[in-house]
């Protein structure tokens, strides 16, 4: 027969299949699986209605073939096979699905059947690593077989051949190796499995190779030198169901923990596991995990999120991030729908109502699963808090505070007086009727945080603190702004909302030292003050403004010439020892006054984990006042 030219503008788009559409060549194992998978598909839907047709689902089989020595891949399956002007209108003209076809005839007797196939592309993926192509086919009800063969935009050739029995089997001629590119990798019994295990894992009949292992022959085996046979046996390489389409309740947790372990290489079981079915405007299976721990890149760039995306048990994308929000980005899991509008490739995704919807689906569906651990499983909730919980506080500041809403009441944070982690409703149910603020302080620990003088008034009246020690913490705090009607307050803020009204008098009469130290410290500060929150220590800083000391570590320590400073407040404790000297001092050795007020600052910067701008002139400073 001679050579017949594809339709459809052959050579242009066949080039752009080859070279433009698939970003990886592996994709062609997937897709020729994918198209054998749907020609069975096709078969046992009308095996239903067709009484000669005597065959049941556990007769049907993909079978691979790799051959080094003539540099053949050949993929067989027994399914409905093709006719002539099958193989013409589906083979012959590029983009033109016979699944597709086929589904649509379905559908218009309303019968629902799953066919993987779309778009009519996948198959020519194959020339991405094949010379050539040979198709042998003979279609269900057929008594002629043929034979489709091709090696590339040229054309094509169809010619009548034999075949016993119905089905599709296609051989590829596959590539030489070039500099740039390893074809033989095709050829490979291991690389084979592994591409099957990764893409075909759960196509749904079994997919099957004879694999070549190696053993100690049976008459050598006592021997100190044993020696060693091949010895070949036809396996199947896929799971076909996969554990997310088993009932729930038909599944053990072990089941699943071991699943999660293998999927997602890790050494550890999952800390929470959520199972979901929906069914409606858009179908599809979920199974997510919620680790122990953080995986050692989690807070690093190279770290992926996202969920791996089935359609029909076939891989389409190893990491769809559209499927998590960033504040969820620690979930694992799998999604299956054959609902999604994929693009031509199978390889993304088109963005549709449909991808969106199951998104806010599955958002919510670990929003009400992390709720439910927080009030019955308290224990397991505070261990993924302390794995994941500055990835919610970054989710609170993140798109302008756009997510706190639903956030805040999955938050903790170290109590002052449980001595423990607490939420913000437990914390709110524990206030004072007096108590205007939620109090919170940050250091870089609770060790540090305990020892704050700004803390001291509080504590005094009884008023519970909320400890920030990560850097995420006060910017959370500050995007939430109130909870429950309640505003945040730090415990360095000028006004605590408390009311003590003892050192008015002593601020009037205090005036003179006060103005004499903000002489003496000029620029360093901006205001020195009588302190209304100081009951033993002589000293602290307050941060004046919207930039609070830790900001201004922060953002020095990721920017270092951002040049952020915070505005100082200098407060004395007029009663204190210390200060009482200083002001002693002003009337009697004005210089030894003036290092009583730098010595006084220097500390009040130790104490606020600020550095010292010069440590050498403070050693000085301190044996000076020791002579």
């Amino acid at each position: 027969m001679a050579k017949k030219e594809f339709k459809s503008e052959s050579k242009r788009l066949l080039d752009l299949m080859i070279n433009s559409i698939y970003t990886h060549k592996e994709i062609f194992l997937r897709e020729l699986i994918s198209n054998a998978s749907d020609a069975i598909d096709k078969l046992c839907f009308i095996a239903l209605t067709d009484d000669k047709l005597n065959m049941s689902r556990d007769d049907f089989k993909i079978f691979i073939k790799p051959d080094k020595e003539n540099r053949t891949l050949t993929i067989t399956d027994n399914g409905i096979g093709m006719d002539k002007d099958d193989l013409e209108n589906n083979l012959g003209t590029i983009a033109s699905s016979g699944s597709y076809k086929f589904k649509q005839e379905m559908s218009e007797k309303q019968d629902d059947i799953d066919i993987i196939g779309q778009f009519g592309v996948g198959f020519y993926s194959a020339f991405m690593v094949a010379k050539k192509i040979t198709v042998v086919t003979k279609k269900y009800g057929c008594d002629t077989a043929y034979k489709w063969e091709s090696d590339g935009a040229d054309g094509y050739e169809i010619t009548e051949t034999e075949r016993d029995e119905i089905g599709t089997t296609i051989v590829l001629e596959i590539k030489d190796n070039t500099e740039e590119e390893n074809y033989d990798e095709f050829l490979e019994q291991y690389r084979i499995q592994g591409l099957i295990k990764k893409y075909s894992d759960y196509i749904r009949y079994p997919i099957m190779m004879d694999m070549t292992h190696s053993r100690v022959k049976e008459e050598t085996k006592d021997s100190e030198k044993p020696e060693y046979e091949d010895y070949t046996e036809t396996e199947t390489l896929n799971s076909m169901l996969p554990i997310w389409q088993r009932a729930k309740k038909d599944v053990k947790q072990e089941e699943y923990d071991n699943f999660y372990r293998e999927k997602f290489m890790a050494m550890d079981k999952p800390l929470h596991t959520i199972v979901t079915s929906v069914e409606g405007v858009v179908t599809y299976k979920a199974l997510l995990f919620i680790p122990s721990q953080a995986p050692y890149d989690y807070y690093t760039k190279e770290y992926k999120k996202g969920l791996q995306l089935y359609s029909s048990g076939v891989l389409i994308m190893e990491n769809c991030e559209e499927l998590l929000p960033e504040h969820f980005r620690f979930v694992k899991g799998i999604v299956d729908s054959a609902d999604l509008s994929l693009n031509i490739s199978r390889e993304m995704l088109q963005h549709d109502r449909h991808l969106i919807t199951i998104a806010q689906n599955i958002e919510k569906k670990i929003k009400n699963e992390l709720t439910s651990m927080l009030a019955n499983d308290r224990e397991n909730y505070e261990k993924f808090f302390n794995a994941f919980g500055r990835q919610l506080k970054y989710g609170v500041s993140a798109d302008y505070g756009m997510h706190k809403e639903e956030l805040q009441d999955l938050l903790m944070y170290y109590s002052s007086t449980e001595k423990k982690l607490v939420t913000l409703s437990e914390y709110v149910d524990r206030m004072k009727e007096d108590q205007k603020f939620i109090y919170f302080a940050v250091g870089e620990n609770i060790s540090s945080i305990d020892n704050l003088p700004q803390t001291e008034l509080l504590r005094s009246k009884g008023y519970e603190i909320l400890y920030c020690t990560e850097e995420i913490d006060e910017f959370s705090l500050q995007t939430l702004m109130q909870y429950k009607d309640k505003k945040f307050c730090s415990a360095t803020n000028d006004d605590l909302g408390i009311e003590n009204d003892e050192n008015k008098e002593e601020e009037k009469d205090s005036s003179a030292i006060l103005t004499f130290v903000k002489e003496t410290l000029g620029d360093k500060v901006s205001e020195v003050v009588a302190s209304k929150k100081l009951v033993s220590h002589p000293v602290c800083l307050t941060a004046k403004g919207g930039i609070s000391f830790e900001m201004e570590k922060y953002f020095n320590a990721v920017q270092p010439d951002s040049g952020m400073k915070a505005q100082r407040v200098l407060e004395l404790n007029m009663n204190h020892s210390a200060v009482k000297a200083m002001e002693s001092a002003v009337q009697t050795d004005i210089e030894k006054a003036k290092k009583y007020a730098e010595l006084l600052y220097d500390q009040a910067l130790l104490i606020a984990g600020l550095p010292i701008e010069n440590p050498g002139e403070y050693a000085d400073l301190v044996c000076s006042l020791m002579v």
